[in-house]
């Protein structure tokens, strides 16, 4: 589509967006008072919630990394967005249609762009929908109806069907009007020697969506004996689709993750769909790879860190899945949730179990697990004889950097115990050796890594980095305190506050020089405070070097509770108050000190200076009075 999105188009779109939905949709957040929220930063890694959302505003700001923004940067950083990209998805999620002004220089990407990937793979989730209608897909659909699945089950989870042939897709989405350069981009179309031909062919598909419900990619089951492929075969990497950070069932299982604190992680496509048919509806699986550390932080930011958050894994009893625990437990210290592994009998998975059980099994499954590092400590002994010196002595050195990464030093001594058991060892030996292993564990590792580079620019290794202008950074005072507290009320309650009292705070003494120049934007945006866009305004009128700290002053929790508007709005002027008599207080002061000196009380100066006390004194209660 030609041209530049209108700028109008860009602020309705912005304004008719609620950031908390949008948010929400990648981040648990929590109400942290009236109009703000906090979760779990999406842009870094952190076990305490930092990153605080004010919907009113349309703005985020993280008080740990400084990450800060509105719907579309939001939008842009975690989808890896242009700009336009994100208006244009952010209009879609409205239902709002925008103006296209002619002659813009929309610039031209080096490839497909995101849309259009994406716009591809929903296209293609359809036709494949639509096939699994037809006469061809009569295997697929027995094979799911003999694993009791029925056309409203594989419905809700838009299982579809590939038909056998090389270019069926292809076909129908070139007619569509994609380009084969998007269609290899996206990875629904393989290049060979003659051309290029559908990646998925006599398959039943499975679509991979993103938390927000779109289709990124396809996992895909082969059907046929002649078919020579891999029995499950995925989408390759894309801009849109990367399989470390891809959990198949999220954009269903978000709610229950984050509204119960839980997440269930599985092994297959139809593991995740037995587990909610049978009403376990937080179960997820990974795509075609192992359970990582970028899966964990996906889970964490929708399931929050709250200490008695869960995650319980499902495993085959088979080597493949021993190994699939030791890699979970080696990740579980990323995890504040505790970590479980739950095991069918007979070493069922969620699916089979449902089939030859019911759903009460599948549900029962998940209240018979067992803590990770327990069942990870029995897979590493397991592995060893031990009724042998040497494989009793191999299992210790197996199982004793278990015992020292379990997180709860209280429960270490008695797995401690519980390993002597299990190898008939004394308990002094294990001791030892669990002890030996954790101080291996401890010591020192390579040096973090040096501070990302603006966008674009080339890091000095030379030039120490420049120091973050935010709240953290000011001195512990009560004075800066105060100043502090006064210049989040005139920006978070401004109108509250009052025209007339505002006046008279941004002409207040500040002895902080970075607030100094937070309280000037303020005062040059002052004449808009009962106008739509004020804390726009004060954005904007503050210097590049001072926003990050006028984002936070803006978006900080007040302190004080927040849930009731009336008791917050009587804080902001009373803060504000405090800020004028701290002024006025000062006058007096001064006027005292002055009078002291004139020393004659008949002096015409002293009965002035007598005059401008009275006067201050009168001013000071008005300002309580009001």
């Amino acid at each position: 589509m030609a041209g530049r999105i209108r700028a109008s188009d860009v602020e309705e779109v912005k304004s008719r967006t609620n950031l908390a939905d949008l948010v929400g949709d990648y981040v648990s957040l929590k109400n942290a008072g009236v109009d703000s929220m906090k979760g779990l930063c999406p842009f870094h890694d952190e076990r305490s919630p930092s990153f605080h959302v004010r919907p009113a505003l349309g703005y985020y700001h993280c008080f740990g990394c400084g990450e800060s923004g509105d719907a579309i940067s939001f939008l842009q950083r975690m989808d890896h967005l242009t700009f336009a990209e994100a208006v244009e998805r952010l209009a879609a999620r409205i239902n709002y249609v925008l103006t296209y002004e002619e002659g813009g220089d929309r610039r031209q990407q080096d490839g497909p762009n995101r849309a259009r990937l994406l716009t591809a793979n929903q296209a293609a989730a359809a036709f494949f929908v639509e096939q699994f209608a037809g006469e061809e897909a009569e295997r697929a659909r027995s094979f799911l109806a003999e694993r009791a699945f029925d056309a409203e089950a594989c419905a809700r989870f838009g299982v579809g069907y590939a038909p056998r042939g090389w270019e069926g897709l292809s076909k129908h989405l070139t007619a569509q009007g994609f380009t084969r350069q998007e269609l290899v981009a996206a990875g629904l179309v393989s290049e060979g020697q003659r051309g290029v031909y559908d990646r998925f062919r006599g398959r039943i598909l499975w679509p991979i969506r993103d938390t927000s419900g779109q289709t990124i990619g396809f996992g895909a089951r082969k059907l046929y004996d002649d078919d020579n492929g891999p029995k499950y075969l995925n989408t390759p990497e894309t801009p849109v689709y990367r399989k470390a950070q891809v959990l198949y069932g999220l954009d269903l299982a978000k709610k229950a993750i984050s509204r119960g604190h839980r997440a269930v992680v599985v092994e297959g496509y139809t593991d995740v769909m037995a587990c909610h048919l049978a009403g376990e509806e937080a179960a997820v699986a990974t795509c075609g790879t192992a359970f990582g550390k970028e899966h964990i932080t996906v889970l964490r930011r929708i399931m929050g860190d709250d200490a008695a958050a869960e995650v319980v894994f499902t495993f085959d009893p088979d080597e493949a899945g021993q190994k699939a625990a030791l890699r979970a437990f080696a990740e579980e210290k990323r995890f504040s949730a505790q970590t479980y592994v739950a095991v069918a009998p007979d070493g069922l998975d969620p699916a089979d179990l449902r089939l030859r059980r019911g759903d009460e099994a599948v549900r029962e499954l998940f209240t018979r697990k067992v803590p990770l590092f327990a069942f990870a400590l029995r897979q590493a002994v397991g592995r060893f004889d031990l009724n042998s010196v040497e494989g009793r002595v191999s299992a210790l050195r197996a199982a004793a950097p278990i015992i020292a990464e379990i997180k709860d030093p209280a429960v270490r001594p008695g797995y401690t115990r519980e390993l002597a058991r299990m190898l008939g060892t004394e308990l002094a030996e294990v001791q030892q050796a669990v002890r030996a292993a954790a101080a291996r564990g401890s010591a020192p590792g390579p040096p973090p890594p040096a501070p990302r580079a603006a966008s674009g620019a080339q890091p000095d290794p030379a030039a120490p980095a420049a120091p973050r202008i935010g709240l953290s950074s000011l001195p512990d005072h009560p004075s800066v305190r105060l100043e502090r507290d006064a210049l989040m009320a005139m920006l978070q309650e401004g109108p509250r506050v009052g025209a007339e009292l505002m006046a008279q705070a941004v002409t207040a003494e500040i002895g902080d020089p970075s607030l100094r120049v937070a309280r000037d934007a303020v005062a040059g945006a002052l004449p808009g405070l009962d106008q739509p866009g004020w804390f726009e305004r004060v954005l904007a009128a503050t210097p590049e070097s001072h926003r990050g700290l006028v984002r936070e002053l803006g978006l900080a929790p007040m302190p004080v509770p927040r849930q009731n508007p009336e008791r917050l709005a009587g804080y902001a002027r009373g803060v504000v108050v405090s800020l004028l008599d701290r002024d006025l207080l000062a006058l007096k002061n001064e006027l005292v000190a002055r009078m002291q000196r004139v020393g004659d009380p008949g002096d015409p100066g002293s009965r002035r200076i007598q005059e401008q006390l009275t006067a201050l004194e009168s001013a000071r209660r008005a300002l309580r009075v009001d």
